[in-house]
């Protein structure tokens, strides 16, 4: 045997799962799991542990789950189905509090036989309701206590673990592969440096790979989380550490401020007074923007903070040195918007080579894909000539053909609605590394600025601006009180009997082919279709808004049409408008006060709070309706709840942390690659993650490329792979 083939026949970590668990198994781990090696398949974490006579909480099952529950069998029955001409076998299983769910197969009566009272058993579906029944419907099981089966070895412990699963490859068949990886690799390297480990007192990595998969007890298992947690932890901190240490090296053109420039000019003629939070910012990125290294900077702040106003200050600081900003917007009404703000703030400023356009001025140029060739051709040599030194557009500015005479800042406004490449294709249009501010209305928890965005230096506007009006919020229960409904419809007409302006928000268009991204309810009583914007304005003209000028404003409306619309709203030429989340972030209409949300349920907190934001904009005080058929006791009505009684974007930032699934904040949906980060809590592992930065920090300041510890260089390249560290850098 030669030394090659030896070397191929040894088993590690990296060895593919079609060589230790055959071909067909290892393609449907691949396939339906995204698993390929050992590795990967040791870092597929059990999402719980059961054991038998404990509580698995049938109760708290919600129609739709896809579930693993064990439990007894407490009756099995068979009887005549005639509806579909066969046989029905039915089981009512129970978990330790007793709660029961009924367990159905059709056309196979030989499952009574296997299902017989008393046995205990895993069973794995997904759960429906017949008759107000909760089933699970010809579930994939195994019978724990069955004498002789090959299957029941891997529960022989008291902590039976339960695998993210899919429906080919149930739980117990991953935990039968785990335990065979386990058995065959020999696992002998632990990538964390010994003084680390000792100080931390954390046990050894095999060690707690074994252990969490197959935990002799609690103690071991919590110990095995302990060690696996502060591996994710610091496999995070160390890349946005070592990103943010090798970006702090990149050359910049400085941008330092000028004496008697347009930044000057502009601050002379505000008719306002700057907060002191707006003060403080503004001066943390003009020192960011003067220094020879590109500013990488995120702004967040509560919505109406006056960020655009802080963003355009920096913008005119980069063009008085001689530069060009360009300012990044999801949408073509907002970046229509910020184009129409920014010209009306900078009155003669924003107009030179105009006529009353003033001669030390610069220009503005929009540039979306609806612009029409001759107006596209005229931005775009603005643009490319450097004669526009104010840029405002959507995802349009990346295309092939837009070219800037001196890119010196990006402006990235909501970024969560841009992905990495989008935002890198506009920063390669720059000679050097632009400087980069990214804005976002949304606050964000202190263990998601750390994890998401820790490499960015993070500036916060919590103070908001004087006359900005109180907005009150309150929940309108459909349900249990439709009465509500009219009243609410009736205070509409109130409002712009007042003088005042409306917006009626929905989730849905009406275009089938437009709606295909509405978000799902999570109310069990919601049978029907979500409200659509294109079904609701004509039943609300003829109905209970009668007489009061409506107008519809949502995403496939042709651009000129929407900006039409804006400006007929803005003008008070529209009283209600009836819009998708469009108007979410950047629309400002001072005179808009009151808002409803139909299926408020449809949102998240975030996107709820948003949307609140866009009345209470001027002296008058803003009202927003949140009205759903969301029962009370749900999680959605609670949420709707928590969003109505607090207008603290922060708080409400915590809770939508605590709502939606961590793997979203974290941005494995937008790296759209597999990501090994499967324990780490940004709720329950704030200290954690802070003392992971700190180490962090004084491992790089020795070791700056971790040369002395390639180990720990690779467990990072797996836990955090390359796509995920890009999204890491850009935030």
């Amino acid at each position: 045997m030669t030394a090659e083939t030896e070397t191929e026949n040894v088993l590690t970590v990296r060895t593919p799962l079609h060589k230790l668990l055959g071909a067909k198994t290892g393609k449907a781990l691949a396939g339906t799991l995204n698993l390929h090696t050992a590795n990967d398949l040791l870092h597929h974490f059990p999402r719980r542990y059961d054991q038998r006579g404990e509580h698995t909480d049938i109760r708290s099952l919600q129609v739709g789950d896809q579930v693993t529950i064990m439990g007894r069998i407490l009756r099995t029955t068979v009887r005549r189905f005639k509806a579909r001409n066969g046989d029905l076998v039915e089981s009512i299983i129970a978990d330790g509090s007793g709660a029961q769910i009924t367990l159905t197969f059709f056309n196979q009566k030989w499952r009574a036989a296997d299902l017989e009272p008393g046995r205990w058993g895993l069973f794995a579906g997904k759960v429906t309701e017949f008759n107000r029944v909760r089933q699970l419907n010809g579930p994939e099981y195994i019978l724990l206590d069955a004498d002789g089966s090959d299957d029941v070895e891997q529960f022989a412990g008291a902590l039976i673990p339960v695998y993210p699963a899919a429906a080919k490859i149930p739980t117990w068949q991953i935990a039968k592969c785990v335990r065979i990886v386990l058995d065959m690799v020999p696992l002998t390297e632990d990538p964390m440096p010994s003084q680390i480990r000792v100080a931390r007192k954390l046990i050894d990595l095999p060690s707690a790979l074994r252990e969490i998969h197959r935990p002799a007890s609690r103690e071991s298992l919590a110990l095995a989380r302990r060690r696996l947690v502060w591996d994710e932890a610091f496999a995070v901190q160390l890349t946005l550490v070592r990103r943010k240490r090798r970006a702090a090296q990149w050359p910049a053109r400085p941008r330092p401020p000028r004496d008697g420039g347009l930044l000057e000019a502009f601050d002379d003629r505000l008719p306002f007074t700057l907060t002191e939070g707006q003060s403080a910012v503004g001066a943390e990125i003009s020192a960011d923007l003067s220094a020879a290294h590109p500013m990488h900077r995120l702004l967040q702040g509560e919505v109406g903070a006056g960020k655009t106003l802080v963003a355009l200050r920096a913008m005119l600081q980069v063009v008085d040195a001689g530069g060009q900003a360009a300012l990044l917007a999801p949408t073509e009404v907002l970046a229509t918007q910020h184009h129409r703000t920014i010209a009306k703030m900078l009155g003669e400023f924003g107009r030179a080579g105009e006529l009353g356009g003033h001669p030390d001025g610069t220009r503005i140029a929009l540039v979306t894909g609806s612009l029409g060739a001759v107006a596209k051709r005229r931005a775009l040599a603005e643009v490319a000539s450097g004669e526009a030194g104010l840029i405002v557009g959507t995802h349009a500015l990346l295309y092939e053909g837009v070219d800037f005479a001196d890119l010196g800042l990006i402006v990235v406004d909501e970024q969560h609605r841009f992905g990495v490449e989008q935002r890198d294709a506009l920063r390669a249009k720059a000679e050097q590394p632009p400087h980069v501010l990214v804005m976002t209305a949304t606050p964000i928890p202190r263990t998601v600025a750390m994890t998401v965005f820790g490499d960015l230096e993070v500036s916060t506007l919590a103070q908001l601006p004087s006359g900005r009006s109180p907005i009150a919020s309150h929940v309108v229960p459909v349900a249990e009180k439709p009465a509500f409904l009219e009243r609410a419809w009736r205070r509409v007409v109130e409002e712009v009997e007042k003088g005042h302006q409306a917006y009626i928000v929905c989730p849905r268009i009406g275009d089938a082919e437009a709606d295909e991204d509405v978000p799902p309810s999570d109310t069990d009583s919601d049978k029907r279709a979500p409200i659509a914007v294109n079904e609701i304005a004509p039943l609300l003209a003829e109905g209970p808004l009668k007489g009061l000028r409506i107008g519809v404003l949502h995403g496939r409306l042709p651009a000129d049409e929407k900006d039409s619309i804006m400006r007929a709203f803005a003008a008070r030429e529209i009283d209600v408008l009836v819009a998708t989340t469009v108007i979410e972030v950047g629309v400002d209409v001072p005179n808009a006060t009151m808002m409803m949300i139909l299926d408020a349920d449809r949102f998240g907190v975030s996107q709820l709070h948003q949307l609140r934001g866009r009345v209470g904009r001027g002296s008058a005080p803003g009202l927003c309706l949140l009205v759903s058929e969301a029962p009370e006791e749900t999680p959605a009505r609670a949420r709707l709840d928590a969003v109505a009684s607090t207008t603290d974007g922060f708080r409400l930032a915590e809770l939508d942390l605590e709502q939606r699934r961590e793997g979203d904040v974290l941005g494995s949906a937008q790296s759209g690659h597999r990501s090994h980060l499967k324990l780490l809590s940004l709720l329950k592992d704030t200290e954690v993650i802070g003392e992971a930065r700190t180490q962090a920090e004084e491992l790089l300041a020795d070791d700056p490329e971790l040369t002395r510890y390639p180990l720990l260089a690779e467990a990072i390249d797996t836990l955090v792979d390359d796509t995920r560290a890009e999204y890491l850098e850009k935030g």
